[in-house]
């Protein structure tokens, strides 16, 4: 089977900026799950996932059109430290989840003061170019539980 919309896709993958060293390595953990056509994944990688197979293994190079965005000016941020769903001693430079109205976000810590924490909400990632080297593992036909939930269901995907 190909890979195409309404299509369940596991995968490994080694994540690297470009020019850079490896710094993700899905190999370490169980596989990735995804359903295709459902905007679960980044698009530069999903549009370079279409028609591959399993056993298919590719490098693919994002751009941060197609990957975490661009960066934006003016996304720093104080945060209560309360907000923070990151718990522990905060630290500048790291990478915290903080509470939003659209859930769980990440940002990267930038001052820390007594109470409030100085964030940039830009995601760690936006305005990197990305190479991910991909080695498709399976590729199954959704079932309706996943079409009805949009998302992939399983060890890798969303758990019920």
């Amino acid at each position: 089977m190909v890979i195409s919309d309404n299509a369940v896709v596991s995968f490994h993958y080694r994540l690297r900026e470009e020019g850079g060293e490896i710094f993700e390595d899905s190999h370490k953990e169980t596989l990735i799950l995804y359903l295709h056509g459902h905007k679960g994944m980044l698009a530069g990688l999903e549009e370079a996932m279409a028609g591959k197979s399993a056993g298919d293994c590719f490098d693919v190079t994002v751009d941060p059109d197609k990957g975490y965005g661009r960066r934006r000016e003016g996304a720093i941020q104080r945060v209560p430290k309360k907000h923070l769903l990151t718990k522990g001693k905060i630290s500048v430079g790291q990478v915290v989840q903080v509470n939003t109205e659209k859930g769980a976000q990440e940002a990267v810590v930038v001052k820390v003061g007594l109470k409030n924490v100085d964030i940039d909400s830009n995601h760690p990632l936006a305005g990197k170019t990305l190479v991910f080297s991909v080695e498709i593992v399976e590729v199954r036909e959704a079932t309706a539980d996943e079409l009805s939930h949009g998302h992939a269901h399983g060890v890798g995907g969303h758990q019920h």
